[in-house]
């Protein structure tokens, strides 16, 4: 067999595998986590209102768009002309919480379930950041994005956004099911410690203008 086509079997055998696994552990835990979810959701209505699932448009792998689902965590609240308040004022502890131990992100087993994401892969960051990236930064989107990855337990939200896009990349090129079996034993390492939650300064991560930008 010609090396090219033994890599390309080898590249669908691989991709086969991977996403057999997501479905069937995406699905496991979706039946596990339904009751908590549920607890959560009446607790996110209750004390953060409607609606509580949070909805955004996300690049998925190839750049297409998709929508991504989580719980929500930050408050509508405004200020006397009806902006909304800064990220850090609408976040209350609650919020925070929820963000702290990923339980914002059980939705997101759906979007797997659905095809949409992996349960490993660069994280899908936001639409306008398309046009920013460099050609090798964009190479993040040739795998599906995921609910976690290579950068999130290696800093999470604490690196910069060349960090993150470094550690994306060694990801795509390093790819494996053991790999991905690494990345998700240390993500429960992770949340448990709730290392790296908030990037210095902020609540989450600075808003990305480009490499040069943020250089």
């Amino acid at each position: 067999m010609p090396d090219g086509l033994r890599d390309a079997t080898w590249r669908g055998t691989a991709a086969t595998v991977k996403r057999t696994f997501d479905l069937v552990v995406a699905t496991l835990l979706l039946a596990v986590a339904l009751l908590p979810m549920a607890v959560i959701a009446l607790l996110v209505a209750h004390r953060l209102g409607s609606p509580v699932l949070f909805r955004q448009t996300r690049p998925g792998r190839h750049g297409r768009p998709f929508d991504l689902i989580k719980f929500r965590t930050m408050t509508e609240a405004r200020d006397a002309q009806g902006r909304l308040l800064p990220d850090a004022d609408r976040l209350p502890s609650f919020g925070r919480f929820l963000r702290a131990t990923s339980l914002d992100e059980l939705p997101g087993l759906l979007n797997v379930v659905r095809g949409e994401m992996s349960l490993v892969g660069p994280r899908p960051l936001l639409m306008q950041y398309l046009p920013l990236y460099t050609p090798e930064q964009a190479r993040r989107h040739d795998v599906r994005p995921g609910i976690t990855g290579w950068a999130q337990v290696n800093g999470r939200n604490a690196l910069t956004w060349e960090q993150k896009f470094a550690y994306d990349l060694w990801y795509v090129e390093n790819r494996s099911f053991l790999l991905d079996l690494r990345i998700l034993f240390l993500t429960v390492k992770k949340v448990v410690r709730r290392d790296g939650v908030s990037a210095a300064g902020e609540v989450t991560m600075p808003t990305f203008r480009g490499s040069d930008a943020s250089e």
